[in-house]
């Protein structure tokens, strides 16, 4: 049995040896809270409490709570205590997160001293927050003045969350889920918006707020999750001292209740904002069943299975229809199972479509359903699908969250809904069960028969573009204001005023930090964890590999020196790059070389690497790179597809190469909105660099443009072969090029898969040329102010002035004062007064830039004001030499944040390939520990010179 402190009580426990580790279920005697403990042997230790929250209207209640829990509690009255301790930490993960029904507050940190820190404030923040009325208008909402003490300039709508959902809700692709669920579950909690529509959020109270924490924020019912190599009993032992002890009783657990099913199919039309001249073939279609719960593991995993065998790849049956139909560009970005509500739904559609063939649409794929039913799939699809379920399930991740978070969300649904988080992590014997039930040829047509074509419960919804929409929305919000204005009494009026200046008054104390537990620089590790390879390429060998943990998973990478390309090449080689793995090869059709990946693969891809020379902005380190994984017995079937990828691939494919051009283009810009500070900064930074230029335009705004452009060039004559030839130029410019492979494997498959590769690759390394030209690129270093427009409510701005490469002197000290200047000074004037939801200055050595940027953000010219202010401030008194320990701590805790083990071994690999050797990393390490107050007023002067700063604004039409 589980040792568990003595309020505690030992439900059960499981090992799981694909996941290496052990879950253990403890119950909390007096509350009933739940503490699920992943017992690993990891030093990445997490932390989690989740709650349920089950918000009845879209006024973002449980979003709102969410921010205004983390604005200082009991123990902590500080005004910010979630950010100074983000500043204070050596986190390796610290976040918050609202979903539909639940509202989580996880962090993970690699120091013990630090996860009892931050323990410590995450307790007392959730379950004693002050939530200060001052606290909901800054992070909520509230009425202010334009001019914030005239009450006869114009009344505005101000807050974080409400400027955050205004962005938010700017995406085509948000708007259409959010409309569609709301269509999907009529009565239950998934019919709102949770994050908070932006015309609702003015209505919620402060009382209304007060009263959803007392309702939802109680321990019963929270779940507590936790994950690493402390053990469970020390963390029950913090979770009653910190908290559990002061709570007496158990009460209800909240729970969503199951939607009112539809007894016949529903159609529904709907509108979303597009600030475009051309709003044809902009239309998504989407078509959707409501399902069963997802507390069920087999049930679960039959949704993944019939979702995979039907959409995962271009050789499944209806996403095949969905790519080659006239009727639409692509399929939806929503196509697939959705699992994380109650009650999952399954859903299919299209994008770049007109509203006309909303029934066309319906009919193609309902035709298609049918005929699978009739017809069957075959037992090597299926058996493709189960494949990529067990990788799937083996796959340690880590590189985008901490491991140990990913298996908590994955796991969350289970304990939030009455279900076992533990089966929703062990897998195998429900996948074993799959297995046998599979075997039956009739499984997936039974499956599409009774959880989709029997069931009346289906929503089709199709959401067409408006381009008068945004402006009406505004105009009326515009009015509503002027309405509410109009109807304020001289008392009201003054009693707005009074909370804008009480605000800023509160916004411009002065918190003292010493309440708040910390770490310091001797805390920080004094070396840096750097994975050492196994084999390394030289004179004798074109491979370099590394034995690492991959859990029977073996990741292959071919590694080309990218060659000089014509303009014309260079301004399609992203495009190459994303239909390389797409097309057909060896002999195959695209639809054959697709069912194989799935078959035997964890999916191939290939990108182009320009990285800038840590000593040279104007010098590139160029690669082309072809990457795959698999499970260990299938590594050989890897290195052929990989091989095979770009030696033997096809571009007489026509029509697939205008299919997956479409795709390209209709979700080119489907996240612009949502990385707009990211477009707006590589808009800044587009001249600084040569890696600059180029990021700018694959990926930028004007790689953006120019996809779209080449898409509508394709209807003329001659220009899909012209394309082809293209990319037929730079497939034989890559086979000539000098290249090398890269190997991560666990102990295992390491030999025999390394054997295997330099038999597979043998013939393409022996094309290796060494006097070929290099891939050769300029950068004008020039200064732009540019202004682009988009379809959004709020900005995204940026500043930027040229820096330097990451092997300057200076370079470390730029880290720091980014860190520096965004927590000391930009988080409150950006965030917290401006109303922005994010804000601050980075430090990019590829581009060679220092940027300032702000994120969903109401002002423009303000922002840009606040921006120059930096500097002011850190010349003056008020900034210190603590803001800059803090800010080393940032920068060291963002250096030493750990990835998967394949990850680790990877980085390590580029890191080496682009000179960044230990002697390197160490000595810059030693640059960022070393800063001091005075060097970053001299780096600051030096460097953030107004004549020199470029300027860039994601912006809408009424503000360019």
């Amino acid at each position: 049995m589980s040792k568990c402190h003595s309020s505690f009580e030992f439900i059960r426990s499981q090992s799981i040896d694909s996941l290496n580790l052990t879950v253990e279920h403890f119950k909390h005697k007096i509350t009933g809270a739940e503490h699920y403990h992943l017992a690993a042997d990891d030093p990445q230790n997490v932390f989690m409490v989740a709650l349920r929250t089950v918000p009845l209207d879209s006024k973002g209640v449980a979003h709102i709570l969410e921010h205004t829990v983390l604005c200082g509690s009991e123990k902590y009255p500080v005004r910010d205590p979630f950010f100074m301790m983000i500043r204070r930490s050596l986190n390796t993960f610290m976040n918050a997160f609202t979903s539909s029904d639940w509202t989580a507050y996880p962090f993970a940190t690699e120091n013990r001293k630090d996860f009892q820190n931050l323990l410590q404030v995450y307790m007392d923040a959730v379950f004693f927050p002050k939530m200060d009325a001052l606290d909901f208008a800054q992070e909520g909402h509230r009425f202010e003045f334009a001019e914030m003490d005239n009450a006869a300039s114009d009344l505005t709508y101000k807050g974080v969350v409400f400027n955050e959902m205004k962005g938010a809700m700017s995406s085509p692709v948000s708007a259409l889920w959010q409309k569609f669920t709301a269509e999907m579950y009529p009565t239950s909690t998934y019919h709102f918006n949770s994050g908070g529509e932006p015309v609702d959020i003015p209505d919620l109270s402060h009382q209304e707020l007060l009263d959803f924490h007392a309702d939802h924020y109680h321990p019963s019912n929270a779940v507590f999750m936790t994950y690493g190599d402390i053990p469970a009993i020390t963390h029950q032992a913090e979770f009653e001292e910190l908290a559990l002890s002061r709570f007496k009783n158990s009460v209800p657990v909240v729970k969503v209740s199951n939607e009112k099913r539809y007894v016949a199919p529903k159609q529904v039309s709907k509108s979303y904002a597009l600030n475009e001249e051309d709003i044809n073939d902009k239309t998504h279609i989407l078509i959707g069943w409501l399902l069963g719960e997802n507390k069920n593991t087999l049930d679960v995993l039959k949704g993944h299975l019939l979702s995979a065998v039907l959409l995962d790849n271009s050789a499944s049956p209806l996403r095949k229809v969905l790519e080659e139909t006239n009727l639409a560009k692509a399929p939806s970005p929503l196509c697939g199972l959705e699992d994380s509500n109650k009650e999952m739904v399954f859903a299919v559609g299209v994008q770049g479509s007109r509203a006309e063939h909303t029934d066309a649409v319906e009919k193609l794929i309902l035709d298609e359903l049918k005929r699978i039913v009739k017809e069957g799939v075959s037992a090597a699809e299926v058996e493709a699908m189960l494949h990529q379920l067990e990788l799937s399930q083996r796959e340690i991740t880590g590189d985008a969250y901490p491991y140990g978070l990913s298996l908590m969300l994955q796991s969350l649904a289970g304990a939030m809904h009455d279900g076992d988080p533990i089966t929703l992590l062990d897998t195998d014997t429900a996948l074993k069960q799959l297995s046998d039930e599979v075997a039956k040829a009739d499984f997936i047509p039974n499956l599409i028969q009774t959880w989709i074509l029997d069931n009346p419960h289906r929503v089709t919804l199709t959401l067409s573009p408006d381009e008068t929409l945004a402006d009406k929305e505004e105009q009326a919000e515009k009015a509503k204001l002027a309405n509410i204005k109009a109807n304020l009494s001289a008392s009201e009026k003054q009693q707005i005023i009074q909370q804008a200046l009480a605000l800023k008054v509160r916004q411009d104390e002065e918190d003292d930090p010493s309440i708040l537990p910390e770490v310091t620089k001797d805390d920080v590790p004094k070396e840096i964890r750097m994975a050492k390879p196994t084999d390394v390429m030289g004179k004798k060998s074109a491979y370099t590999g590394y034995k690492s943990g991959t859990n029977g998973i073996v990741y292959q990478q071919l590694i080309i020196d990218l060659p000089e390309l014509s303009d014309d090449e260079k301004a399609v080689l992203p495009i190459f790059n994303s239909c390389l793995t797409e097309l057909g090869s060896a002999g195959r059709s695209y639809l054959e070389t697709q069912s194989l990946q799935a078959a035997k693969t964890g999916g191939l891809g290939a990108k182009s690497i320009v990285s800038t020379d840590i000593h040279d902005l104007d010098k590139i380190h160029s690669h082309y790179v072809v990457s795959g994984k698999a499970l260990g017995k299938n590594q050989e079937y890897l290195s052929n597809l990989i091989a095979e990828s770009i030696a033997e691939v096809r571009f007489d494919e026509l029509d697939r190469l205008k299919d997956l051009m479409g795709q390209i283009s209709s979700s080119i810009d489907q996240g612009v909105t949502g990385s707009g500070h990211m477009h707006a900064m590589k808009a800044a930074n587009q001249n600084f660099s040569c890696s600059a230029n180029w990021q700018f335009e694959c990926s930028g705004f004007a790689g953006i443009q120019s996809i779209k452009n080449l898409f509508d060039k394709l209807e003329n004559e001659g220009e899909l072969e012209s394309l082809a030839a293209k990319f037929q130029s730079i497939q034989s410019k890559l086979m000539a090029s000098s290249k090398q492979g890269l190997l991560v494997a666990d102990e295992n498959d390491y030999q025999p898969t390394l054997d295997n590769m330099k038999n597979s690759w043998s013939n393409l390394m022996a094309n290796n040329a060494t006097s070929i030209d290099k891939f050769s690129l300029t950068a004008s270093h020039k200064a732009v102010k540019q202004a682009w427009i988009t379809s959004t409510q709020v900005n995204f701005c940026a500043k930027a002035f040229p820096a330097v490469s990451s092997g300057h002197e200076d370079a470390p000290k730029l880290a720091v004062l980014s860190a520096c200047l965004r927590n000391g000074f930009l988080h409150s004037e950006i965030r917290e007064k401006g109303g922005a939801y994010g804000g601050g200055a980075a430090f990019n050595a590829e581009s060679g830039a220092f940027t300032f940027y702000s994120y969903r953000d109401p002002r423009l010219l303000e922002t840009f004001d606040d921006f120059d202010k930096a500097l002011d401030w850190l010349l003056s008194p008020s900034a210190k030499q603590a803001h800059v320990e803090e800010a080393i701590l940032n920068i060291i805790s963002s250096m030493d944040k750990p990835g998967s083990p394949a990850g680790e071994a990877k980085k390590n690999f580029y890191q080496v390939l682009h000179g960044k050797s230990h002697g390197f990393l160490m000595s810059y390490r030693e640059g960022v520990l070393s800063t001091t107050l005075d060097e970053l007023r001299t780096i600051a002067v030096k460097y953030l010179v107004a004549e020199k700063a470029s300027l860039a604004v994601l912006t809408h039409e009424g503000m360019a």
